[in-house]
């Protein structure tokens, strides 16, 4: 913002907290401040800016006042299925607002909105709750809305399918549906939204695209694409510029840089990973173990502020579904320049610790670097190396490596972290996108082993930027409500179970300790997961409940999570002069950005999987990776 604009924003704020302030509209407090006639530009584009950001609230006659002055309160609406829903506050510890769904007006589920407090509670409704009315739409979450065309006797509607748009939708096919293939009743379809002005009568808008018949195969998965307004091709600029960096590396790349091409270094990923953005190396020292973690150098290669860095930010994640992944950067990145593939040297970030002998951080290390994977293993490969008696060095490496990860997972769980893992299925689709084998997918020995390490690596890096006051991106996952987990309690006893007060680490771990392998396991899991709080991108070090850590980041996924790319373009950066929203890309904007690509990640399983178990356990806490490897430990 420049300095003018500056100045009058704290001009303005100055204002509305006066004490004597009476609300004024855009003109009158033009005249109260005394602005030149070039100023009123400005600050009419500050108060939109403000309103936007919610840190003042336009009244009735469009008059200006603080949010807290007038009960205000703006943040996202969450809207059930039933009709009612709930308003988040974006100012942190807000407790949430019941919104009743004759209170939600034209407001849609994801919208961005101010409501005002209700001085008193209705009869019938819970005492001590806060309650509002929706008084304003800041920000829409959703121009477009994927559904199902029906047809009554005398027009056609659109039934969305996420039931939380609890309104259908008419249309008109014949007028819609000029440039493109007609649709026929039964057909999914993309709707854009006309402006909805009434409560009174449904939304209206305009078939844009046609997706074809709800039943047919990759349709469902086409709807997910389409519904979380995913971005399936990258604009031209940015193939471009990915198609211009190359392959090799030049001697100036490694100026600098600790040459560990020698080192035995190893990938381990699942068997259809194209992208491999950390590789690991063990050895055992004389005063205990020396774990190194390498992650891509994708910073190196994604300048700030360009293209490639533009759409990364906008994704946020990659995104994986059944069928295909969305990724975040172009394939020459992601598959081939980034990603450490054997047999090739490849630019990257390492971590260094230093374990004792009991598996206590003695120091750790960072530095740029250069590297040559020495393999490139599967999961299964994995374990079977590490189910079998040693026969090379690979081998050898490996068991070593396992040695410590135990090490480390017991040390781990000693401290208070949560065991909520239990197994996935993963879906493979053919060609045409039909299912034709599930496969279950246990978190053996070769997934707990990256699993430690990575976790290891992402602290060790959270720590060091916490130490060096260095803002980041923290993934954090705060203590759950004592109220929920009572409710969860008596839940649980009517299973039979005895258990105590569950705010306590250590009876919650007991009580994950008797349910292991029990029919129940995984209902009780799932009922714990949706009693804590989500996991969530904060600029602060709040902590992570689920894995017991006082600082954690993630850092080890740079390829496809724009939270890692932040984490490693800062590592090594010292913070500059002036922090007035953020550092280096780290501001409430990006943090935003990242926390709605986390949502996006976790989309609407088909309709032929739903019936399967859930694929993740720390997905349910919004951790936006779909494979086990990354659940816990990213």
């Amino acid at each position: 913002m420049p300095v003018n604009g500056r100045k009058i924003r704290e001009q303005v704020l100055a204002l509305l907290a006066r004490k004597d302030y009476r609300p004024l509209n855009k003109v009158d407090m033009a005249r109260e401040l005394r602005l030149a006639a070039s100023e009123r530009v400005v600050l009419r584009k500050t108060l939109r800016q403000l309103e936007r950001a919610g840190e003042i609230a336009r009244i009735r006659k469009n008059q200006y006042v603080l949010p807290a002055e007038a009960d205000l309160v703006t943040g996202k609406l969450s809207i059930h299925q039933v009709g009612y829903g709930f308003l988040s506050p974006e100012t942190p510890g807000e407790p949430d607002v019941f919104i009743a769904a004759e209170n939600i007006g034209t407001a849609m589920h994801g919208d961005r909105v101010v409501a005002r407090i209700s001085p008193d509670t209705p009869y019938g409704r819970i005492k001590g709750r806060r309650e509002g009315r929706v008084i304003r739409i800041l920000e829409r979450a959703h121009d477009t809305i994927v559904g199902t065309l029906q047809r009554s006797q005398n027009f056609y509607y659109v039934v969305p399918d996420d039931p939380r748009f609890v309104h259908d939708i008419y249309v008109h096919p014949d007028r819609d549906q000029r440039q493109q293939p007609s649709a026929n009743v039964g057909d999914k379809v993309v709707v854009r939204l006309d402006a909805w002005e009434s409560r009174h009568v449904n939304p209206e808008g305009e078939i844009i695209e046609v997706l074809g018949a709800a039943s047919a195969p990759g349709v469902d998965v086409l709807s997910i694409i389409r519904k979380f307004h995913l971005r399936a091709e990258f604009p031209k600029d940015v193939l471009n510029q990915a198609e211009r960096i190359s392959e090799q590396i030049v001697a100036r790349q490694l100026e600098g840089r600790e040459d560990l091409r020698k080192e035995f270094v190893v990938t381990i990923d699942p068997d259809d990973a194209r992208d491999f953005d950390d590789a690991i190396q063990v050895e055992k020292i004389k005063n205990g173990w020396r774990l190194g973690v390498h992650i891509a150098d994708v910073a190196a290669y994604v300048e700030p502020g360009s293209p490639l860095d533009r759409e990364a930010r906008r994704r946020g994640n990659s995104v994986y579904l059944p069928d295909r992944v969305i990724p975040m950067l172009p394939e020459r990145l992601s598959n081939v320049v980034c990603s450490l593939n054997p047999g090739v040297d490849r630019l990257t970030h390492s971590v260094f610790i230093h374990f004792d002998k009991n598996g206590v951080v003695r120091s750790a290390r960072f530095a740029h670097s250069v590297i040559r994977s020495v393999h490139r293993l599967t999961y299964k490969q994995a374990y079977a190396i590490l189910t079998s008696p040693l026969r090379d060095q690979l081998g050898e490496r490996l068991h070593l490596a396992w040695e410590l990860a135990v090490l480390l997972r017991k040390k781990r769980f000693q401290h208070g972290a949560l065991d909520l893992d239990f197994p996935e299925v993963k879906v493979w689709v053919d060609k045409q996108g039909h299912p034709v084998k599930l496969e279950r997918v246990e978190n053996d020995e070769s997934h707990q082993l990256i699993e430690e390490f990575m976790l290891a690596a992402n602290e060790a890096v959270a720590r060091e930027l916490k130490k060096r006051a260095v803002p980041t991106v923290y993934r954090v996952h705060e203590n759950p409500d004592p109220e929920k987990l009572a409710e969860y309690r008596e839940f649980v006893l009517s299973f039979n179970y005895r258990v105590g007060d569950l705010t306590h680490r250590g009876e919650l771990q007991r009580l994950l300790e008797l349910i292991g392998g029990k029919p129940e396991e995984q209902a009780l899991k799932i009922a714990l997961l949706k009693s804590l709080k989500r996991a969530r991108y904060s600029a602060q070090p709040l902590g992570h409940y689920g894995l017991a850590k006082t600082n954690y980041l993630h850092f080890t996924s740079p390829i496809r999570r724009y939270a890692d790319l932040v984490g490693t373009a800062l590592r090594c950066r010292p913070p500059p002069p002036e922090l007035p929203n953020g550092v280096h890309g780290v501001t409430r904007p990006t943090i935003r950005r990242v926390r709605r690509a986390t949502q996006r990640a976790v989309p609407t399983i088909p309709t032929w999987a739903k019936s399967l178990p859930s694929r993740s356990t720390f997905q349910l806490l919004n951790e936006p990776q779909p494979m086990r490897r990354s659940m816990l430990r990213k």
